[in-house]
Parts: structure tokens; C-alpha cells; sequence
């Protein structure tokens, strides 16, 4: 294809996909895609096992995501993750374990003493620096921030390795942020998207932020938020974007991370049974409806915390409900929600990701051809 970024990484096929699965990451690419692996959530440990595995198997580029947030509790102090947890009202801890007790689930273990597993500290820029040493000892080709313009530490390490570097972007102003932080793609997500998203369409924020950095030719837009087909690429592509940044349309291939029970949930679902909520990480999200989102907007709930307070007592909480739907349990089964956005309404069958691949190409072309028939000679 004639995209800018099909050029610069050498990919068939400007689809980029976002995921925690490094399974997915080398189907995609091997696929005429461009992978990139979330790795917040890892250790320096378990990112250099993922990327050695991604090494050995990989025909093409890939790339490495973290969130690195402009703005969250604790930033600029020097406080350990058990100075954070000590923040946290004993009130909101209370109502995890009421809402649980609810579904029938002993909570008596979710609460760790040291917090020594939680991830928190790789959000901060030292944290971040240090999953960064082990990225770049491997060949990737694009690091991506979320939550903020990546930190210039970061921005100069990229130049430097010549790696590209990209930035979540959901308003005309983030984008005018980024491109003076010195990004060469914006990853502009609408609030269709799962996880992390603003409050702007995708049809309305790309062509906004396309008309916003008109005087900066370098920098590529990523069409993002609610794209599960290729006619919806197609769509984005016309708009002026230079290809397709997706997520949630990974969750339900063969290979993803997502736990069984969540996956059948996200094939059932409909666009409409997701919702825009603090309750995972602090900032507002995009996941599949459940008594969990529900139980933290009901009124005369307690507020969700700031980003990383609500991340550190949600997710024991949510690791333990994954671990109990899994195995049957009613209660965790109906608890259990994940982060997706509302293509899940188009996400119908499980597929193996490299054929989700071959169904956008073949659904991109047949969009192309469908407008092009609507020119007139």
C-alpha cells in the first residue's frame, strides 16, 4: 500500500494492533501488520522473556507500548508503592470487599502487605526507564505513550536508537502537546475506543487533529477508537489518517489473553453493553458493563481514586474474580468485565489474529472499491 507508514517500517499493511499477547504481536506483523506489546503490567524480567520469544519468531517490526501519565497521585514524589497504598481510605477497600462478599467471594486474601507485585512504579519515568533499557537491547521500531507526551529522557532515547516514537491523542490540544514533545505519529483515539479514551468521536477527533498539525507534514496520524473491519480503516484513511491503530479487536482472537469467560461476554455483547469508567484505573476507561462499573456510579458510592490508587485496589480484586470465573464460580463470572470498546458489537467469532489480518485487507479493498465506483470518470 502507498502510506507513509507502510514506507517508513516497511509493512504491507498500515494496521498497527495494540495488545498484551506477544502471540499477537507476531501473528499481526507476520501478517503484513505492525504489532506492539503493552507492557506496562511487566517486570523488566518478564518483558526481556517476551521480547526474546517475539525475537526468535517474528518476520517484520514491532513495537513496545507504556503509560508514562502527565498527571497522577504521587508524581514527582519519591514514594514506594506502600507509601501510595497508605493513601488509600480504608473506605474504598471496604467497598471491594462488600461488592465481592456480594457475588459470594471470600475476600480475605486480596490485600498484599508490601504491594511488591503491584506496577504502579512503572507509570513514573524512573519505572519507565527501566522496562525501556531492556525494549531497546531488542529491534523495536516504535515506542508509544500513553496519558501524556512522552518525558524528553524518553523522546531523546528513541532519537538516539532511531526508534519512532508515537502518543495516544483524544483532543486537538493533546496533539499540539505531542508535536511539540517531538512524537512522529499520533495515535488518535476516539471515545469509541476500549480502554484508555477521551470524550470526542473518532469520525470528529482524526479529521480535527489532521486539520490541527496541517503545518507538521513528519507527523503520521493513527486513526483509532471503535475500528474492528477494514471498511471502518478505509473510512479513517480517507479522512487524511495514514492507517489504523486497533485494540479491542484482538480480545477475541484465538490467541489473546482475554480469560474465557470475558471473551464469551465480548462475543455475546452488543456496542451498547460497554461504559466509559474510572473504576479500573482512576481514569476514565472503556470496558464491558458489569456489577463491577456498576457498584462504583451508583449513588452514595464512594468516587473512584486518582490513577494509581484505583489500579492498585482494583486489580487484586479483579485478579482474584479472573481466577474464580475461570473456575465456575457464579458470583466471579458475573463480576468479571474487561477493557474493550464498542466495536465489540462487531466482534462476533473467535479467529486466530493473523486471519483478522486477512479479513481487514480484504474488507479495506472492497471499501476502496466500493467509493472508487462512485467517481465519476
Amino acid at each position: 500500500m502507498k502510506s507513509a507508514l507502510c514506507e517508513r517500517f516497511g509493512i504491507e499493511f498500515p494496521l498497527f494492533a495494540f495488545t498484551h499477547c506477544r502471540d499477537v504481536v507476531v501473528e499481526v506483523t507476520n501478517a503484513g501488520g505492525f504489532g506492539v506489546l503493552g507492557a506496562v503490567a511487566h517486570t523488566p524480567e518478564t518483558l526481556e522473556i517476551d521480547l526474546a520469544w517475539i525475537d526468535q519468531r517474528i518476520k517484520g517490526p514491532y513495537g513496545v507500548d507504556l503509560l508514562i501519565p502527565s498527571r497522577m497521585e504521587g508524581k514527582g514524589e519519591a514514594l514506594t508503592a506502600q507509601d501510595l497504598a497508605e493513601r488509600i481510605p480504608p473506605g474504598h477497600r471496604q467497598h471491594i470487599e462488600n461488592l465481592l462478599k456480594q457475588h459470594g467471594i471470600d475476600t480475605s486474601d486480596i490485600w498484599t502487605s508490601n504491594w511488591a507485585h503491584d506496577y504502579s512504579a512503572n507509570m513514573k519515568e524512573d519505572g519507565a526507564q527501566r522496562l525501556l533499557d531492556v525494549a531497546f537491547a531488542h529491534p523495536i521500531k516504535l515506542f508509544v505513550n500513553a496519558l501524556g507526551p512522552p518525558p524528553k529522557s524518553v523522546v531523546d532515547r528513541c532519537r538516539a536508537s532511531g526508534i519512532a516514537i508515537g502518543a495516544l491523542t483524544g483532543a486537538r490540544e493533546h496533539a499540539m502537546k505531542n508535536v511539540a514533545a517531538g512524537v512522529d505519529i499520533l495515535v488518535v483515539s476516539g471515545t469509541e475506543a476500549g480502554g484508555h479514551c477521551g470524550e470526542i468521536s473518532t469520525m470528529v477527533v482524526v479529521p480535527d487533529v489532521i486539520d490541527a498539525i496541517q503545518d507538521h507534514p513528519d507527523v503520521h496520524v493513527l486513526a483509532a477508537g471503535g475500528i474492528a473491519t477494514g471498511r471502518q480503516m478505509a473510512a479513517a484513511m480517507a479522512m487524511g489518517a495514514a492507517g489504523a491503530w486497533t485494540g479491542s479487536v484482538w480480545l477475541t482472537t484465538v490467541e489473546a489473553e482475554t480469560i474465557p469467560t470475558v471473551k464469551a461476554k465480548m462475543l455475546q455483547a452488543s456496542a451498547r453493553d460497554t461504559v466509559r469508567s474510572r473504576s479500573r484505573t482512576g481514569k476514565p476507561t472503556r470496558q464491558l458493563k458489569s456489577p463491577w462499573t456498576a457498584a462504583w456510579s451508583a449513588p452514595g458510592m464512594p468516587e473512584p481514586l486518582e490513577m494509581p490508587l484505583q489500579g492498585m485496589i482494583s486489580r487484586p480484586a479483579l485478579a482474584k474474580v479472573d481466577k474464580l470465573a475461570e473456575s465456575g464460580h457464579a458470583g466471579a463470572k458475573e463480576l468479571a468485565t474487561y477493557y474493550v470498546g464498542q466495536a465489540v458489537g462487531l466482534m462476533k467469532h473467535e479467529l486466530r489474529a493473523r486471519d483478522v489480518v486477512y479479513e481487514f485487507k480484504k474488507d479495506f479493498a472492497e471499501a476502496v472499491e466500493r467509493l472508487s465506483a462512485t467517481m465519476e470518470e
